[in-house]
């Protein structure tokens, strides 16, 4: 997947839902709005999601319909509404562990006979956890539908676990955490920076969890957490395909319609943060690192959160601000001024809580990360005192816009922007309302959000080097008390290396008892994360990092 598709996945996945690219005879009065704003060559795209159907069944499940009639396939996803972010205190890493678990099998399909039934018919499946939802996927020709109901209603019902599938499956979620953060400098930079800007919410727990936690999951308390969160009333199908709303109605009463309702989760109340006032720095020295790079996250609403008008606000000012090489940022810092290799920013609008607005840069030359942070700060003032012309406003809007209506063009993509959406606090009349409420966004709008919440005490700035020379090679003559401790970390609990020393060095990663399951892997149908959010135009990648920064990434896997 290119950086492009991904980003504009990454921001469709929240709240960006609609139809396959089908043109309509007669423009609806939306559509006639979102014209006005793409322009001609773009007049016969339909209202999103005017093919969206949705029905409940009598035990709670709530089911969603997008047809998708071009080829005989069909995509089969079905979303519960419980993420890390819902985990009890100290068992950090739990939902990631079940969603592992939920492949061990039943009494009627034990020892791994789901994925091996998916891959006999030449299927795809994947699953992923993020902070506010866990999902289960399967792409499959359009005969197996029924199939794929049959199998994952018997696991949200049935689910059997024993001892010598839970022991060695903790030892694969523990050397998963070994490599994707612990042996990844900009992971551990990202639950620093998470760790700090959430000083209360359990958005600061990284989805995977903290790896003390982690060590004392068990299978009685993967029982507990299924028993409680996955029942039919707390969760959503999404079918997108080759399908009709009378076809999947029958195969879902005769499939999920037989699963009882047995727990009721309740509302999802999390503590709230308390106010921002002080601006908070982070600092990782790593021995990987070789070029020095900056990353800001400033505490922002959500698309949930935010007062009316506000997240569509920050979409646009996401966008103008750092999204590709026409963005103020990029061209400031690293086209006219050559002071960075990379500049952007971006919204992650998805959540059922607050969010973040994030900056990041990695300097060129001789220029400092804290350089480069005052002259990104520089640019958000411009933009503030200034304003935005209406031209940038426009230009951003019709990326947004196209970017968004090309995104539909796949019904995983489809199924997993609504599941999503759904499971993370949103409507699918706020899904389709989308493009309508985009468009009207005026330009003072987007000014008085970056007024309002682009403020230093609403922030947290992390600082990703390389190691630090020691003494004798760098011939320092400063006394310890001067020099900069190697690591500075506000809220991360890792203990600093001393001044004058290199940066951790990488884990050593243990062979796992057992490999990962057997299940297919297949390739993130939306690749998004934590979570969150619409079609992100495309965001150039700092170095040393493997992903884009500070993404609350849902955990596949």
């Amino acid at each position: 997947m290119t950086k492009r598709t991904l980003a504009v996945a990454l921001m469709t996945s929240c709240f960006l839902g609609t139809a396959p690219q089908v043109f309509a005879e007669t423009p609806s009065p939306s559509t006639v709005q979102v014209t006005e704003v793409l322009g001609s060559s773009l007049a016969e795209l339909p209202d999103f999601g005017s093919n969206f159907s949705s029905f409940d069944l009598p035990n709670g499940l709530q089911v969603v319909v997008i047809p998708d009639h071009r080829a005989p396939v069909v995509t089969h996803m079905i979303w519960y509404k419980v993420g890390a972010a819902d985990e009890v205190s100290g068992e950090s890493g739990i939902a990631h562990f079940l969603e592992h678990l939920m492949f061990k099998g039943t009494k009627a399909h034990p020892d791994g006979a789901f994925s091996k039934t998916v891959a006999s018919i030449g299927g795809e499946e994947n699953a992923f956890t993020s902070q506010d939802y866990t999902s289960y996927y399967q792409r499959v020709a359009k005969q197996h539908l029924g199939l794929m109901m049959e199998l994952e209603a018997d696991r949200m019902a049935n689910l059997e676990l024993r001892e010598d599938q839970v022991t060695p499956e903790l030892q694969v979620i523990l050397e998963e955490r070994a490599s994707r953060i612990d042996n990844n400098p900009s992971a551990l930079l990202g639950e620093a920076l998470s760790a700090a800007l959430y000083r209360n919410h359990p958005y600061g727990i990284p989805i995977i969890g903290w790896e003390h936690e982690m060590e004392t999951l068990n299978r009685q308390k993967a029982i507990d957490f299924y028993n409680l969160y996955y029942t039919p009333n707390n969760a959503v199908l999404v079918v997108a395909g080759d399908v009709t709303e009378d076809e999947v109605r029958d195969l879902a009463q005769k499939t999920y319609g037989k699963v009882e309702r047995r727990a009721e989760p309740g509302e999802r109340l999390r503590p709230l943060e308390p106010p921002q006032r002080t601006a908070r720095t982070v600092t990782l020295r790593h021995e990987r690192v070789t070029q020095p790079s900056v990353r800001r996250s400033y505490m922002v609403p959500s698309d949930v959160t935010a007062k009316k008008g506000e997240s569509v606000a920050l979409d646009l000012l996401g966008y103008i601000l750092g999204s590709g090489t026409n963005s103020r940022l990029y061209k400031a810092l690293v086209v006219d001024q050559k002071v960075a290799t990379s500049a952007g920013a971006y919204y992650q609008g998805g959540g059922l809580n607050d969010t973040s607005l994030v900056l990041y840069g990695s300097p060129t030359g001789d220029l400092t990360p804290e350089g480069l942070m005052d002259l990104m700060k520089a640019e958000i003032d411009r933009l503030i005192t200034d304003g935005v012309s209406e031209e940038e406003i426009a230009r951003a809007k019709r990326s947004l816009l196209s970017e968004s209506f090309y995104a539909q063009d796949n019904q995983a993509s489809l199924a997993r922007i609504v599941g999503s959406s759904l499971t993370s606090g949103s409507s699918l009349d706020q899904i389709k309302s989308w493009p309508k409420r985009l468009a009207g966004v005026t330009a003072d709008q987007v000014v008085e959000v970056a007024k309002a919440y682009l403020q230093e005490h609403r922030s947290v700035t992390g600082y990703l080097l390389p190691p630090q020379a020691t003494k004798k090679a760098a011939n320092l003559t400063t006394s310890p008390a001067e020099q900069k401790p190697a690591a500075e970390q506000s809220k991360d609990g890792d203990d600093a290396a001393p001044a004058g020393l290199p940066g951790p060095k990488a884990r050593e990663m243990a062979k796992p008892k057992q490999p990962p399951r057997s299940a297919q892997k297949v390739p993130n149908p939306q690749s998004r994360p934590q979570g969150t959010p619409k079609p992100k135009p495309d965001v150039k990648q700092p170095e040393d990092q493997t992903e884009k920064p500070d993404l609350k990434p849902a955990v596949e896997g």
